[in-house]
């Protein structure tokens, strides 16, 4: 015979009361993990208000302050006063910071603050750390200007109490929006930058919810140990770093780290539609996830600055995550034996139900065997919902999945979910047996486990923990079968209860952090939650007809359209939330022709006013990157960029660019590829890239120097030594012109995020020949 792990004498009133506890579970886990209440100014003066904070946003983040402008250098004299009155010595860092990519080297003119608090007796830095420029897009209330806030009250309350023992450096970065450039000048040029220490690094990729700490260096037990114990509501887990290892993302924390540091990275991720957008603003900013940012600096800052820095090196990691809101940590140690227990105690279900001919050891494989389908099928249906849904409403895709109301859609992506899971369950359940299908899940859980625990360790809790009490929850309600019914659905619940506090938030976090257009990965994190939960189907489906196997999973396709339908009804556009769109004046100098351009793939009226067409022929040489719109546009009077050759031998071209009057960048694009440039920015100094690669839909190479002096810069570029070389200078100004028949964008559009957009571009095109 083939049977189910459970039966109760009320098997649909027992399955209501399993699906209400799995659903108090993850209520309850999404309370827990919330952010803060804020505090008000008329809190104690020792404490940290994010009213007091915010006063601080007022004054320099109402604006953007890309690297380089007028509202960078405002926002730096008012940083650098506040600093000096709370009585920090505070030092600006000028330098040419540097980063590479495929046939890209990026450079900036940074202007880093440093101020210093010395301790009483120190054994080490504890470096503060968070960036002021914004995207050019918008102020960037939330990223990064929120953090830098904080440090700002932090260091007011901490001023209130005794010196750290330890020296106590605040270094608030400059051209972190265009690659880091500031760490990375401060690495390689200001001795505290090769000093080491412990890293405390802030940022947003949202405007609210709770501060996660999602990174952090490698050897970092007592770290977390002291970051559970410190901060009054410790948020985040370990499995976040391995997902962020995934992600082609950057931060400060990087270049710090790789410079000998050592130290957690925090940041809020929620309501993320607003990230490099013009709606990053003081009043989109979640005053409690100001409120968790600062409390978790002030506690860190000082728990590390009473302690001894030289003895929170503990050579291997924490594992850590939240339950029901509660911080749970142990050694990295166990992840191993936890992983191969786990699989210990998967087959040892198996051999009891085996014994009770509840199930087959060949129909157990084919259960294994086939789970990987419901997986599988859970993320492509997530995707293709995706795809459905960019197809209906083009202006997703600028969004990159970063929607204003995703609830509708993630809802409908978690019952794709349940359609795929519950389909295969229902379709083998006759033929395989429950059992079989119930372990099988369990299965894949502890194969993860031990998967995770080789490839990425601080994720394999995710997988092992629900597996291993999984298993032995439902052995033990296997074998007291004289057991009160509610004590052995209690005990069946052990696993389906731990993957409810685990798995779901995790899919939320992706969710919040990555959007959409990767809805195929919390789906197939939810599917996973579903494999331990579908013993519970069964309570509902003890006397089914074969029509269920069609009629729940097809219910559950049509909830997920009718979500979908929701979401397309309620999630509009307006003034708070406007959708985005792309758009940029570019001007050919040497012509006098200018077009407007646009890399939208769907126009909204107001961008389709000025781009008509498809053809780029008449564009600057080199200017186009990808696919593109255009339309004529008057020219402007404006000055032009100029490039002068001071050397062109070999395989070295020396050159000085003088921008536009009035540019803040300048891009240079040139038709071959390039290995390492080097940049000279008068008394900022100078920084070198070694370039590998080349760039796609454009010409191979590009130079860029944001903040470019209005006496320009001088770059010496190594190239392939071919005799001649066309290159193209774009002279870049934010903002577009208010030339004849131009009509500002309507309130609810904004900027697309797309790095030359809002921009007017004068362009000039040389040919160069090699000297002699």
């Amino acid at each position: 015979m083939i049977g189910t792990l459970f039966d109760a004498p009320r098997p649909r009133v027992a399955g209501i009361a399993a699906l209400l506890v799995l659903a108090a579970v993850i209520a309850l886990t999404a309370m827990a993990d919330s952010t803060m209440q804020p505090v008000p100014a008329s809190a104690p003066a020792d404490r940290f208000s994010a009213e007091r904070a915010r006063a601080h946003l007022e004054k320099f983040a109402t604006e953007p302050r890309p690297i380089g402008s007028a509202a960078s250098a405002r926002a730096r004299t008012y940083l650098t006063s506040q600093l000096r009155a709370a009585g920090l010595d505070v030092e600006v860092q000028h330098a040419v910071g540097a980063r590479s990519a495929a046939g890209l080297a990026t450079f900036g003119q940074v202007d880093n603050i440093i101020a210093r608090l010395p301790g009483t007796g120190s054994t080490g830095t504890v470096l503060i750390a968070a960036h002021y420029d914004s995207a050019a897009m918008g102020p960037g209330a939330s990223d990064d200007a929120a953090a830098v806030a904080a440090m700002l009250e932090t260091v007011r309350a901490l001023r209130t109490g005794p010196r750290p023992r330890n020296d106590v450096v605040l270094l608030i970065t400059d051209g972190e929006e265009d690659g880091v450039l500031g760490a990375e000048a401060f690495v390689r040029e200001h001795p505290l930058g090769k000093a080491g220490g412990v890293l405390l690094n802030w940022e947003a990729r949202g405007t609210g919810g709770p501060s996660l700490m999602f990174e952090t260096t490698p050897g970092n037990a007592r770290l977390v140990d002291t970051f559970a114990g410190a901060a009054p509501a410790p948020r985040g887990s370990s499995a976040m770093v391995q997902v962020y290892r995934l992600l082609p993302n950057n931060t400060d924390f990087t270049p710090l780290t790789r410079a000998g540091y050592t130290g957690m990275n925090f940041a809020y991720i929620q309501n993320s539609s607003h990230y490099h957008t013009a709606t990053d603003t003081i009043a989109n900013l979640n005053p409690g996830s100001l409120q968790h940012h600062g409390s978790t600096m002030l506690a860190l800052t000082r728990a590390l600055g009473g302690t001894d820095l030289r003895a929170l090196d503990s050579g291997h990691d924490a594992t850590y995550f939240r339950a029901l809101g509660v911080m749970i940590t142990y050694p990295g140690q166990l992840t191993w034996p936890l992983a191969v227990l786990a699989l210990l105690a998967v087959a040892a279900l198996a051999l009891p139900a085996r014994t009770r001919r509840l199930l087959t050891l060949p129909r157990l494989l084919v259960a294994a065997v086939s789970a990987l389908l419901p997986l599988i099928l859970s993320a492509a249906l997530a995707q293709g919902l995706w795809a459905l849904l960019a197809t209906w409403r083009p202006a997703y895709d600028l969004m990159g999945g970063l929607l204003h109301h995703p609830r509708p859609y993630q809802a409908a992506v978690a019952a794709l979910s349940a359609a795929a899971v519950l389909g295969w369950h229902l379709a083998l359940r006759r033929a395989l047996g429950s059992a079989a299908t119930a372990i099988a899940g369990l299965l894949w859980l502890a194969a993860l486990g031990l998967l995770c625990a080789w490839l990425a360790p601080g994720a394999a809790f995710l997988f092992t923990l629900p597996a291993l009490l999984g298993a032995l929850g439902w052995l033990a309600a296997l074998l007291l079968r004289r057991a009160p019914g509610w004590s052995r659905m209690l005990l069946a619940l052990a696993g389906p209860a731990t993957a409810a506090m685990l798995l779901p938030a995790l899919a939320g976090d992706v969710f919040d952090g990555m959007g959409l257009a990767l809805a195929g990965v919390p789906a197939l994190v939810l599917a996973l939650f579903l494999l331990t939960a579908v013993p519970i189907a069964d309570l509902f489906l003890t006397r089914s007809k074969r029509a269920t196997v069609l009629a729940v999973p097809l219910t559950a396709v049509v909830l997920a359209a009718a979500l979908a339908a929701t979401g397309l009804a309620t999630d509009g556009f307006d003034a708070e939330h406007p959708g985005r769109t792309h758009l940029a004046y570019v001007m050919d100098a040497d012509t006098r022709t200018a077009h407007w351009v646009s890399a939208d793939t769907d126009p909204a009226p107001w961008t389709s006013r000025y781009v008509t067409g498809r053809d780029t022929s008449a564009l600057p040489p080199g200017y186009a990157r990808g696919a593109l719109r255009t339309g004529p546009a008057p020219a402007i009077t404006t000055g032009a960029p100029r490039a002068d050759v001071l050397a062109h031998r070999g395989t070295t071209l020396k050159l000085h660019v003088t921008p536009a009057k009035g540019a803040r960048s300048v891009t240079l694009r040139l038709d071959q590829p390039i290995t390492h440039v080097t940049a000279t920015a008068g008394a900022f100094g100078s920084a070198t890239a070694a370039v590998t690669g080349t760039r796609t839909g454009t010409w191979p190479s590009e130079i860029r120097l944001r903040g470019i002096p209005a006496r320009g810069a001088t770059f010496t570029v190594r190239t392939q030594g071919q005799d001649r070389i066309r290159l193209t200078v774009i002279s870049e100004t934010d903002g577009l012109p208010a030339v004849p028949g131009f009509v500002p964008r309507p309130a609810d559009l904004v900027a697309a995020t797309r790095e030359d957009g809002d921009l007017t571009a004068v362009t000039r095109t040389y040919t160069l020949s090699r000297n002699a």
